[in-house]
């Protein structure tokens, strides 16, 4: 069942407000624990996991910031 725009809305809301910022406590917590890589795979690490979180959420987050489909402005 395909989400309506409202609900997507309202779940990307959900997702940027509480998901996030868990994920983003989670992924610092876990390369805490690993002993300090250098500079440049800690790097590499941090921006594959930034591009990681969104990859599930696509569908939620397409066309979120556009009108919605039935308005008629």
């Amino acid at each position: 069942m395909a989400l309506t725009h409202k609900a997507r809305r309202r779940w990307a809301l959900i997702i940027l407000l509480i998901g996030l910022p868990l994920y983003i406590v989670a992924a610092v917590s876990v390369m805490s624990w690993l002993d300090r890589p250098g500079i440049l795979v800690e790097l590499l690490v941090y921006l594959g996991l930034g591009v990681l979180w969104a990859l599930p959420f696509r569908a939620v987050f397409r066309g979120v910031g556009r009108p919605a489909p039935d308005d008629e402005s």
